[in-house]
């Protein structure tokens, strides 16, 4: 166990000075191998076979087992920003590289509604558009409310939101076998629903976007 904790710490101290001069794409990247890279050394270790073995094949699978962060992603993600600029949308790169769409309720849907607000098409317009020019990638979309009401209506209008927000999409020809659907209620609040702001934030939808390592 010494040793394993001896080639962890050198494995990440090597992990953060590498990624040191790298782009973001790099270090997101580099970031995941090395990740499996320790999680794979500690299990050779443990099961008694090479550290150094189980770092190779933990840095593979830690660079294949997720999301990739292509050309093809950043650009979407700045088809989005430039597309939602101003409407209050915050679009992201995620930690596990997919791209996340964060859609305030005051432009997604009207309060104890699941109808598509004018707002919100022509961000779901542009949308569409970038999903066609990137065949190769999954969607999700998760549908949020905040506390009021009980979860026997919460639940089930989350959900319909998403899936409005799918037949959106699926109607403008975006493959809706591309695109998970969720309700989540309100059990995933980002802010206190005791005040009106709070009860705004919460009430939202969460699009995120990835692209599978391909072998």
């Amino acid at each position: 166990m010494r040793h394993t904790r001896i080639i962890t710490a050198l494995a990440a101290a090597a992990m953060l000075a590498g990624c040191a001069n790298m782009s973001d794409t790099q270090r997101h990247t580099a970031t995941g191998a090395g990740i499996g890279a320790l999680g794979g050394a500690a299990l050779g270790a443990v099961a008694g076979g090479s550290v150094g073995t189980g770092a190779v094949v933990g840095a593979g699978l830690g660079a294949l087992g997720g999301y990739v962060w292509s050309q093809h992603m950043e650009q979407q993600k700045r088809d989005m920003q430039s597309a939602t600029r101003g409407t209050g949308v915050a679009v992201t790169q995620t930690a596990d590289n997919q791209l996340k769409l964060d859609i305030p309720s005051d432009i997604s849907f009207a309060s104890g509604r699941a109808d598509i607000e004018p707002n919100f098409r022509p961000v779901l317009e542009r949308f569409a558009q970038s999903l066609r020019a990137n065949p190769a990638t999954e969607v999700r979309i998760i549908g949020h409310t905040d506390s009021t009401g009980s979860d026997a209506i919460n639940d089930p209008l989350s959900l319909q939101r998403a899936i409005s927000a799918r037949n959106f999409l699926a109607d403008r020809g975006v493959d809706p076998a591309r695109i998970q659907v969720a309700g989540r209620g309100s059990y995933e609040p980002i802010a206190s629903n005791d005040s009106a702001e709070g009860r705004a934030r919460n009430r939202r939808v969460e699009i995120y976007v990835g692209e599978r390592q391909r072998g």
